[in-house]
């Protein structure tokens, strides 16, 4: 038999190509900790790689890949 699977889940666009992941989304992508995502969008209040939808934070996965590869230490 086989298994129904909601349209919305077989479109679902790969993670890799999306332009800003979610605060979950970015700890699998990146192998960061939610809570030390979360520390950091505090910290760098305003930064380019953060976008604001509403109450909701986004994170710009391409933004945030070059900020982490300036990065020393996260």
């Amino acid at each position: 038999m086989e298994k129904i699977v909601p349209i919305y889940k077989k479109l679902a666009t790969p993670i890799w190509l999306k332009y800003s992941l979610s605060i979950q989304e970015a700890a699998d992508y990146f192998g960061i900790g939610e809570k030390r995502l979360r520390q950091l969008v505090a910290e760098n209040e305003g930064a380019d790689f953060l976008l604001e939808i509403g109450s909701h934070i986004k994170i710009k996965r391409r933004r945030f890949e070059e900020y982490l590869d300036e990065a020393y230490a996260v």
